[in-house]
């Protein structure tokens, strides 16, 4: 190995722990202004709780193994709701790829179901589908799966034309484009709406257990809420972040690997 080549190895590492040690500092000061901040009466520890009460608790319902139910429950419909919104939202969008007709007509209620708050749509769904996890999950699906095949219906028609037209020239017909040069080439961006649509989900899950549900962190932040336990929603929220840092990371695996095996 060429000394270049080591002193530029070293210098990516140096700034590698140099970055890491700055996070995790701005990490740790947050927590000690906080915890002071609240021992020393700056900030309401009703309103606030702290730290420390917060990490008791989590303690507590880790012993009791309550936490990992509500984990459990938030993992399932969130995993489902995801994996139904991405496949649900590229079916579409492989459809209206293959029908341009149908495309240009429904390209109107796409754009305003984008718009829309999916919010809204909760009430109905619960009226439909009743108070259980289908509701939940419908959250989910009506956040994710507009913006899934809306991207990747975008990066379908920016496919190369010249590409396209030279499989035409071969008598190549629409199906056999789709596959063998539309896919392909649309393959970051159907891989970026796995980034998007895994918090989509998440977010799709969350509103669905606020508005109902029995279990779940959504449920335990409403509940904590209604109870005015701060120091419940705080680390229920706190267990969300880590949560959707897990799911963001697997996501970056699946990324790497269909990468690696589809391209």
């Amino acid at each position: 190995m060429s000394d270049g080549l080591l002193l530029y190895k070293k210098k990516v590492m140096r700034e590698r722990l140099l970055k890491f040690t700055l996070q995790a500092l701005l990490l740790v000061l947050f927590l000690v202004f906080w915890e002071l901040g609240v021992a020393k009466g700056y900030l309401s520890g009703f309103i606030f709780s702290s730290p420390s009460k917060i990490a008791q608790l989590i303690v507590k319902m880790t012993k009791s193994g309550e936490l990992f139910w509500h984990i459990w429950v938030t993992t399932y419909e969130t995993v489902l709701g995801f994996t139904l919104g991405t496949l649900l939202g590229v079916l579409i969008a492989v459809i209206l790829w293959l029908l341009p007709f149908l495309s240009q007509v429904l390209d109107p209620y796409l754009v305003v179901l984008n718009s829309m708050p999916k919010v809204a749509l909760g009430p109905i769904f619960i009226v439909w589908l009743g108070s259980g996890t289908t509701a939940i999950i419908s959250m989910a699906l009506a956040i994710s799966v507009i913006v899934t095949v809306m991207m990747v219906h975008t990066a379908f028609k920016e496919t190369d034309a010249d590409k396209i037209k030279l499989m035409q020239s071969f008598g190549a017909k629409r199906n056999q484009i789709l596959k063998k040069v539309v896919l392909p080439s649309s393959l970051p961006a159907i891989v970026g709406a796995l980034k998007v649509n895994v918090g989509l989900s998440l977010v799709g899950i969350i509103v669905g257990e606020f508005l109902v549900s029995q279990a779940g962190l959504g449920f335990l932040i409403v509940y904590g809420g209604q109870v005015f336990q701060l120091s419940l929603v705080m680390a229920s929220i706190i267990v969300l972040c880590l949560l959707s840092a897990v799911f963001y990371v697997l996501v970056a695996l699946l990324e790497r690997f269909l990468i690696q095996n589809l391209r």
